[in-house]
């Protein structure tokens, strides 16, 4: 009978773990933000900047911002090859999460015992940087993941990557491709060249401590090992606007009559338009017409 009960409060006490963590998640679920209105919209701020934000005003510092969004098209091809070398490689290949990846860094913070290495894919890194922290617990990185996947969901990979480069941190108050690089190399973002891209992109593991201004030895080895690595890298290619699809033909329907003063429809460009010959005079007694 004794072990009978306290079986029974073994059970009760897991359902209630069981029951409870449901319920977190549910609320984890629900709560997390709606991120459909990306697809057009550029954000106004992100996490990541209100965060420096009050850390500026906690110092009694007045925030910063430099950032000046540009649209895909006018960033340079060499800067998006470098981040994808430095950031994330499978990029075309995973839909938001890259599991291989997730093992190995769930199997090193094992071993180290702590919550060290990330592992996180570019739109992870989207999904922290608009919406979370960068602290590092289990609860901010599942949170992470389900944006990721709603972010893939709904965003196609060009978008996924133009938000990226024009958000993240590239030094302190820099975010974005086209501030970074006017701030470091006084240019825009479209004019970017295979030196400069793979050195900035090899300052976003850290950029307040590797300044793309101020490159550290480690920093120059990196933008060497993403420069031997660009060619393989192909970014997501500029998408135009489709036009707007043509009227359909009615068959049979009658042309448009030329305007006033227009050739008739039978002349060439370059042909010489003669006048209509005189019309016959009229028959008065027949038998008329030609002889």
């Amino acid at each position: 009978m004794r072990k009978r009960g306290w079986m029974r409060k073994v059970g009760r006490v897991v359902a209630a773990v069981c029951g409870a963590g449901f319920v977190y998640a549910a609320f984890i679920y629900l709560t997390l933000p709606d991120v459909r209105s990306l697809r057009t919209a550029n954000p106004e701020t992100t996490a990541f900047m209100e965060l420096r934000a009050r850390e500026a005003r906690a110092k009694g510092v007045e925030p910063k911002k430099v950032q000046r969004w540009v649209p895909y098209s006018r960033i340079s091809a060499n800067l998006k090859r470098a981040v994808l070398v430095a950031e994330d490689s499978g990029f075309w290949q995973h839909e938001g999460i890259e599991f291989e990846q997730m093992k190995e860094s769930i199997e090193a913070n094992i071993e180290r015992l702590e919550f060290a290495r990330g592992g996180s894919t570019i739109t992870q890194q989207l999904a922290k940087n608009l919406y979370l922290s960068p602290s590092k617990n289990p609860i901010r990185k599942a949170r992470e993941i389900l944006i990721a996947r709603r972010l893939e969901a709904e965003l196609t990979k060009q978008r996924i990557l133009e938000l990226y480069l024009n958000v993240i941190e590239w030094g302190d108050d820099i975010y974005g491709a086209e501030a970074a690089a006017r701030t470091y190399f006084g240019k825009s973002a479209a004019e970017l060249g295979p030196q400069e891209s793979a050195l900035l992109a090899g300052a976003i593991i850290n950029p307040h401590v590797h300044s793309p201004g101020r490159p550290t030895a480690r920093l120059r080895r990196r933008q060497q090992m993403i420069l031997r690595r660009m060619g393989a890298a192909t970014p997501p290619p500029v998408v135009a606007e489709t036009p707007a699809p043509k009227p359909a033909e009615v068959p049979g329907a009658d042309a448009p009559s030329p305007p006033s003063g227009a050739p008739p429809p039978s002349a060439l460009p370059g042909e010489p338009i003669l006048p209509p010959p005189p019309l016959p005079p009229p028959c008065e007694r027949p038998p008329c017409g030609p002889k």
